[in-house]
């Protein structure tokens, strides 16, 4: 059984109280906001903020909320004067999302262009605007190498029943650190960091499943953004064309795309579901998310 941990806001847990309605359980864990069952998977929110999920899909239920906790903050240490070091950082957005891709990027950033990025006010995508993140993404991509891996809906539920949401990420991490390696060659990165979304044990275990894997060092550290701005970099761009396919969704359906997985992203669900039913819903949502179920159930 595995498990993994995240660290939640009030209103956060609010939200996911709401979400698991249906599947609340009447006992009463000691200091819990909260406990429920869902698909094998148990769910339990503490006052201190932290949601314990276990069950055989306890990662993958975890990852709908946000990036989680299943190892020590510090997997192993990082060099020293890592921050100043010439890094290859990667990072992923849109996993928690119904609707839109799975955006992976892996970016460079060597120790001449610290200074220009600090400048940029390059730094976790969560603190800046969408605006603020569209305009960065654009000078990023012109001052340092990156490789960018796009999996739309499409792809995505192609490939799922095959790949669960971890080893997914595993694959295409792995991916966009290795092109990119060989895109700077001779270059050669002083470290390899991956925002943490797995333990590493976890990590090494998928990406040995990988015909071609990277064999350098690699480091993992939660908030790898705080660590490097190459992983902030990688943040932004990936979130840039995560919020373009939104734009392109919104286009195509006519109407405002959401992102997240709430209320808003159920009923939109519905309505292509009325439209076109589940081959149309395909083209734009991650089906395995039981928002599919929930749409279905409105219909």
């Amino acid at each position: 059984m595995s498990s993994a941990v995240l660290k939640l806001s009030k209103a956060e847990i609010q939200k996911l109280k709401m979400y698991y309605s249906d599947h609340l359980l009447n006992k009463k864990v000691p200091y819990s906001e909260f406990s429920a069952k869902k698909n094998g998977t148990s769910i339990t929110a503490y006052t201190s903020g932290k949601v314990l999920f276990q069950g055989n899909n306890a990662e993958q239920e975890a990852a709908r909320w946000g990036k989680t906790d299943t190892a020590p903050k510090k997997s192993n240490a990082l060099p020293k004067n890592f921050a100043s070091l010439a890094v290859l950082g990667s990072d992923e957005v849109g996993n928690g999302s119904y609707f839109g891709p799975l955006c992976v990027c892996a970016a460079y950033v060597n120790k001449e262009q610290l200074a220009t990025l600090q400048q940029l006010g390059v730094k976790d995508s969560k603190m800046l605007t969408d605006d603020q993140i569209r305009k960065m993404a654009l000078t990023l991509k012109e001052l340092i190498p990156y490789k960018l891996l796009v999996v739309d809906p499409e792809k995505y539920n192609e490939i799922q029943p095959k790949y669960n949401a971890v080893r997914m990420k595993v694959a295409l991490h792995n991916q966009a650190i290795r092109l990119l390696l060989e895109q700077i060659k001779p270059t050669k990165p002083d470290a390899i960091l991956i925002d943490q979304f797995t333990s590493e044990a976890n990590y090494l275990k998928y990406v040995k499943q990988e015909p071609k894997r990277v064999e350098q060092k690699i480091y993992f550290v939660t908030k790898g953004e705080q660590y490097h701005l190459s992983v902030a970099a990688a943040s932004i761009i990936s979130r840039a064309s995560f919020l373009e396919e939104l734009d392109k969704a919104s286009l195509e359906l006519g109407t405002k795309v959401p992102s997240g997985a709430g209320k808003p992203s159920d009923e939109l669900a519905a309505k292509l579901l009325r439209q076109g039913g589940i081959d149309l819903l395909r083209k734009y949502v991650k089906l395995h998310f039981a928002n599919t179920e929930k749409a279905q159930k409105m219909i």
